[in-house]
């Protein structure tokens, strides 16, 4: 192979968002559709692989490439078109949900669907077909989406809409950015009324109590969210949130400015929150991590409602920055399920008191509501989901490995699905387990019309659908 070409001058090593998996590439910032299409044709003449990679705020080894070329997409950042009277925007695929949101809540409306960090890019999110607080209600952020273009590794660009070209359209959303690269990404906003959302809180004392009620209020709600006690295996607090109505905000004109909106970047006014996670560190063990989420507990025991800016209900990653790396220098594996709601309570409850017994539990665990959904390489079932973060050390790396492959086994056994923008443990074997064989050859058959010289790989792609 031959790197003189000076396209191939910046080998970097690149992380994972949770700092657990690094690889070493070839990194190219593409600006134009057109160079998009020349680093393909540069990896077809060195006999190297091609990635994209957004925000980097995956999880797993997604956006990671070692030993190929990745195309670093956050060059590609214009607001290309937006109309404040429909709600349409037209948006390069390195656009954040932060430069979105900020364009067009001034204008009176909010991206659809949104995931629980604004750092992520409208590509990043196409290819994971994200989810939110809101998925029961709304569906993953694919269904908001009016039409796509995207250049394919043989040099053809194409325009998809659920009603052209259909099969590319439900496939590259969700495609994990295997089939080719967006170039451009046309969404529908949702219409506010105020930059404030009103949310409900209410404590819950065992999972049963907390899986029933997440569903039997989330009809009644626009955003349904559950934090739970993983150590305790049962404690837990539910957020709702609705819209306010035309009315409702005596002065929706201030609370829609982006100066309502912002996070403060300082705690109480004084400490700058980039050194908060330094003073985590300590308390990112089993005893401290107890006290952490006793005391949490305890402070939500009391029912209240309150009124909240938009961006401080969604973005609860965002409050404190560089918060993973409180974990310590192994980082961290985020680990998510989706399970029917006949099966969740059994399966979570057999999984977190699995790893609780190994001494290895779960520090955070978030609860959502679901529906199915169309596209291809779908996470989403009819009932919920349960994130959970796991500390990674030297020490436990094997065994925690060890336990997320026996949470797969429970996870499959009981009907359930993977969002293949967090688990970075899952196998091959797992992925046809719930894809199924037709799935897995339709997608395989599309890459193949796409990419027919398999320029397209990712770590995450070898590694759950490598032969």
């Amino acid at each position: 192979m031959n790197t003189s070409d000076p396209l191939l001058n910046t080998f970097t090593t690149l992380e994972n968002f949770g700092h657990s998996l690094k690889a070493p590439s070839y990194r190219i910032q593409p600006q134009k559709a057109d160079e998009i299409y020349e680093a393909f044709q540069l990896a077809k003449k060195q006999g190297l692989t091609v990635s994209t990679r957004g925000g980097g705020r995956s999880y797993n080894d997604a956006a990671l490439n070692g030993g190929g070329i990745i195309l670093d997409m956050s060059a590609m950042n214009q607001i290309v078109e937006w109309d404040p009277a429909t709600g349409v925007v037209r948006c390069e695929p390195g656009v954040t949900l932060q430069k979105l949101w900020e364009k067009v809540l001034p204008d009176g409306w909010w991206p659809p669907v949104v995931s629980g960090t604004m750092f992520t890019t409208l590509g990043g999110c196409l290819s994971a077909n994200i989810h939110g607080k809101n998925n029961f209600r709304m569906g993953p952020i694919g269904e908001h989406v009016i039409e796509f273009t995207a250049v394919l590794p043989t040099g053809a660009e194409v325009t998809c809409s659920p009603k052209k070209n259909g099969d590319l359209f439900y496939s590259m959303i969700s495609g994990l950015g295997m089939l080719g690269v967006f170039t451009s990404i046309t969404l529908q906003m949702k219409k506010m009324y105020s930059g404030l959302i009103e949310v409900h809180a209410w404590p819950t004392h065992t999972m049963k109590e907390h899986l029933s009620l997440i569903e039997q209020n989330a009809p009644g709600y626009d955003y349904i969210v559950g934090w739970l006690d993983t150590m305790t295996v049962g404690h837990g607090q539910i957020h709702a949130a609705n819209y306010l109505h035309e009315g409702d905000d005596p002065n929706p004109q201030k609370t829609m400015q982006l100066e309502s909106q912002n996070l403060p970047s300082r705690l109480f006014g004084v400490m700058p929150k980039s050194l908060l996670h330094y003073f985590m560190t300590p308390f990112v063990n089993n005893l401290g991590w107890w006290g952490v989420n006793t005391a949490k507990y305890i402070a939500s025991l009391r029912k209240h409602t309150f009124r909240q800016p938009h961006a401080a209900f969604h973005f609860l990653l965002d409050y404190v920055p560089d918060w993973e790396r409180a974990v310590g220098p192994g980082g961290l594996i985020q680990y998510q399920s989706f399970l029917p709601k006949e099966t969740a309570l059994q399966a979570w409850t057999e999984m977190l008191t699995l790893a609780k017994k190994q001494g290895y539990p779960s520090y955070l665990g978030v609860t959502k509501r679901h529906r199915p959904d169309k596209f291809l390489l779908t996470h989403a079932v009819d009932g919920f989901s349960l994130a959970l973060d796991f500390k990674v050390t030297n020490r436990n790396r094997a065994t925690l490995h060890k336990i997320l492959q026996e949470y797969d086994r429970i996870v499959i056994a009981n009907g359930g699905r993977f969002y293949f923008a967090k688990n970075s443990e899952t196998s091959a074997e797992t992925a046809r387990a719930f894809l199924g064989e037709e799935t897995i050859v339709k997608y395989k058959k599309l890459k193949k019309r796409c990419d027919p010289n398999n320029l397209l790989e990712s770590d995450l792609y070898r590694r759950v659908f490598g032969e």
